[in-house]
């Protein structure tokens, strides 16, 4: 289907790497933040921003 999957992975070096298929990666810790705060299927909007 269209769009990317968000998932965690058990190893932190990985993210911000490029190895899977356009999803974006992060620690399990941030996954498991972002899955308290939201549904599947949630619209969620990649912005290009540094904070």
């Amino acid at each position: 289907g269209d769009g990317y999957g968000i998932h965690g992975t058990p190893f932190p070096g990985k993210v911000s790497k490029s190895e899977s298929h356009g999803c974006v990666r992060l620690t399990n810790w941030d996954a498991e933040r972002v899955a308290e705060r939201l549904s599947k299927g949630t619209p969620v909007e990649f912005v290009n921003r540094v904070k």
